[in-house]
């Protein structure tokens, strides 16, 4: 298998990732992915509705020897963030992995439909990823250091990562940036802890993500 398509490999292995409504589990261990079980508190002022048309997550993935790189995107399902006096206090983030797909092909392709087998990520098992925050702390100004348990593959791990944040007329824009181990999640395709020989066939554990979230005022 070529550079190129090891790491398309790599990320769409690693992209389910993120976020969602679903409560966490015991770090490590794994449970049955079904659809999301939480409910957005319509009405609430304190909570902002993700607008999924506006929101989503870009991917960045590597190998470890030479410049070769790969990028793509997953969207969010659905969402919340609570804003207490203008501060974001909690949220969760919902993805669909059945919209993984990478930049230079989209998600019809043979690539994107082995990914979604047993193989990779069993998406019929485990249709979605989630993260739910647990802490937000304030860094300097608009820029927040947010914790939160994130969910793939059933199992769950705490993350901690920056975000600039900001709160207007109703609406919340935020900008994150997250890196993940992979093989955390039981995603060691290619990883050079688990696999000896693999050479410049070595993908990176390390994964990127960038999360652009548009938030409304669900009153």
């Amino acid at each position: 298998m070529n550079n190129k398509l090891s790491i398309t490999y790599l990320i769409l292995i690693i992209v389910p990732l993120f976020f969602g409504c679903r409560g966490p589990v015991k770090g490590g261990n794994k449970n049955n992915a079904s659809a999301s079980s939480s409910s957005l508190h319509v009405g609430n002022e304190k909570y902002h509705v993700i607008d999924t048309k506006e929101s989503v997550v870009t991917w960045k993935g590597s190998n470890v020897i030479g410049p070769i790189s790969q990028t793509g995107y997953v969207y969010i399902s659905k969402g919340e963030l609570m804003i207490e006096n203008g501060q974001l206090t909690g949220g969760t983030v919902e993805v669909d992995m059945n919209t993984i797909e990478d930049k230079s092909h989209g998600r019809d392709n043979n690539l994107v439909k082995h990914l979604k087998d047993p193989d990779f990520f069993e998406v019929e098992k485990f249709p979605f990823s989630t993260i739910a925050i647990t802490r937000v702390a304030s860094a300097n100004g608009e820029h927040k250091i947010v914790t939160g348990n994130l969910t793939i593959k059933g199992i769950t791990h705490p993350v901690t990562f920056p975000a600039e944040m900001e709160v207007k007329n109703g609406t919340v824009k935020a900008n994150s940036k997250l890196v993940i181990d992979r093989t955390l999640w039981d995603v060691r395709y290619k990883s050079g802890k688990f696999f000896a020989n693999l050479a410049d066939q070595t993908i990176s554990d390390s994964i990127e993500f960038h999360i652009k979230i548009v938030a409304k005022n669900s009153q």
